[in-house]
């Protein structure tokens, strides 16, 4: 079993920051990738930022040069540091760790509970 626990989430003004943690606890042997979706009211669940196990980047375009990823690999904890936040961010925010599955050749995603962050004055 895998266990996702994240933390940081709350309130916040416009502008302002947020820190996200997702530490990763279980039968983990390795990671492929982990990374944050988020989810708002009406819409579908969208990917935020992802950090390749080789150091790899991805994000959305309408978080680019406002959030930053970043991983504690002894720690298998993922971060998400939010800065200019804006209305549009406020969202679920769940974090999604990639494991390898040799039986497949694929990947399995385990998700968090999912941690709301709300960006409003």
């Amino acid at each position: 079993q895998v266990q996702l626990v994240e933390s940081g989430g709350g309130l916040v003004q416009p502008g302002g920051s947020l820190r996200l943690s997702c530490s990763a606890s279980g039968s983990i042997f390795s990671i492929v990738a982990m990374g944050w979706y988020r989810q708002a009211p009406g819409k579908q669940r969208e990917l935020v930022a992802l950090l390749s196990s080789g150091g790899s980047t991805n994000y959305a375009d309408s978080v680019k040069g406002r959030f930053t990823i970043s991983r504690d690999n002894a720690k298998n904890t993922v971060y998400l540091q939010m800065n200019s936040l804006k209305s549009e961010d406020t969202a679920v925010y769940y974090c999604n760790v990639r494991v390898p599955v040799a039986s497949i050749a694929g990947t399995y995603q385990h998700w968090g509970q999912g941690i709301q962050v709300t960006v409003s004055s």
